[in-house]
């Protein structure tokens, strides 16, 4: 096999097999190499949830990358369904935002106006309004979005590697890059144990990870950031909606599965997650679905998301190194943003790109903050 390659991903999560997926449709030949196996951190603890309106409540380049990503989700299902004979659980049937006091009613009259005026849907509710039955009615209003939707991360991220692998892409598990080679700044290849692979284009998408690399990029500054979870099953589905609140979120899956998270714990590595997490997150829930106290729990789990320290993702070429990229520190939207971001960054690639205002916003020089 040949050790010549057009592209070089380093990192097997969301964004590194999407990026190969899309730049293996455009005829390149890519290699992901990945430390552990495909998805093995944060894309596989994610809820899913493409959450453009829960998420931001002002304009901002990322806000509009997020509603373009969302965007592309129905027809990417259709495709990866073809592609790869995955069903990524695609579906689209809103979410809600719960407020328990009239103090926060400004601030929610503020979200709706903003989404409004940018011509998505939303609306104030109130609780004999909603439209699910099994939720408690003691909040005081909810943010009532229907064009939210959600995906079962796990087979999102599966589908673009199987995708990738069929349109020709190469994908190595267990294959940890040690070191950048980088000569009369412009990178010329990896090197993995012993092995040397070459390309005249390396993307790290390595996750909380890609700090790694903060030797060959000294602007990369990102910040890792635990989040706990776990998933519950009913015997009757409690919910069709994702529901938030200041506490938790709930999150309905196929086979009467409920996701519920999530706890944030910066700098936390390990794995672990504490009992008493697990209380807060169920005693939120139970205030929330009130039946949800009769299901059985199915798993807990821990991730960690790659928070950016400046707030919105770095997305670009690295200054100085000539064919270095980067596409990381999405934070807890890496599911959502992953169409988008594969387009944008093989647009990059290719030098195609008509999008200035993303390109100056996502580079490793900007301040753009997330606007949240």
């Amino acid at each position: 096999m040949t050790n010549q390659f057009d592209q070089i991903i380093v990192g097997g999560g969301i964004m590194g097999v999407s990026i190969a997926y899309q730049l293996s449709k455009r005829g390149y030949r890519v290699l992901v190499l990945e430390a552990k196996e495909i998805g093995a951190e944060a894309s596989s603890a994610a809820a899913g949830m493409l959450g453009v309106q829960m998420e931001f409540k002002a304009d901002s380049p990322l806000f509009q990358f997020a509603r373009e990503s969302r965007s592309l989700f129905p027809e990417l299902a259709k495709d990866l369904k073809k592609e790869s004979g995955i069903d990524i659980q695609f579906q689209e049937k809103g979410a809600y935002k719960l407020i328990y006091s009239e103090e926060d009613q400004n601030h929610l009259e503020d979200i709706v106006q903003f989404q409004t005026n940018h011509g998505i849907e939303a609306t104030i509710v109130r609780p004999e309004e909603i439209r699910e039955s099994e939720l408690s009615r003691d909040f005081y209003l909810a943010l009532d979005c229907p064009k939210e939707g959600q995906v079962s991360a796990p087979h999102l991220t599966k589908a673009f590697a199987i995708a990738a692998e069929a349109y020709g892409a190469t994908i190595f598990e267990d294959s940890e890059v040690q070191q950048l080679v980088i000569e009369q700044n412009k990178v010329s290849g990896v090197k993995v144990s012993e092995q040397y692979y070459t390309a005249d284009q390396v993307i790290i998408t390595s996750g909380f990870k890609s700090d790694q690399f903060k030797k060959y990029i000294p602007a990369l500054d990102i910040t890792p950031v635990k989040g706990e979870c776990l998933s519950v099953k009913t015997r009757e589905p409690l919910i069709q909606s994702t529901i938030f609140t200041d506490d938790c979120y709930l999150v309905p899956k196929q086979g009467n599965r409920i996701i519920i998270g999530a706890t944030s714990k910066p700098e936390q590595l390990d794995k672990q997650v504490e009992v008493a997490s697990v209380l807060k997150l169920l005693n939120s829930a139970k205030r929330v679905v009130p039946n949800i106290s009769s299901a059985s729990i199915e798993n807990i789990w821990a991730g960690i998301r790659p928070l950016a320290k400046k707030g919105s993702p770095f997305l670009g070429e690295v200054p100085e190194t000539s064919g270095l990229f980067v596409a990381t520190g999405h934070y807890r939207n890496g599911i959502l943003l992953a169409p988008k971001t594969s387009l944008f960054i093989a647009d990059l690639l290719e030098g195609i790109s008509d999008e200035p205002d993303y390109i100056r916003a996502f580079s490793l020089t900007s301040d753009c903050q997330l606007s949240v």
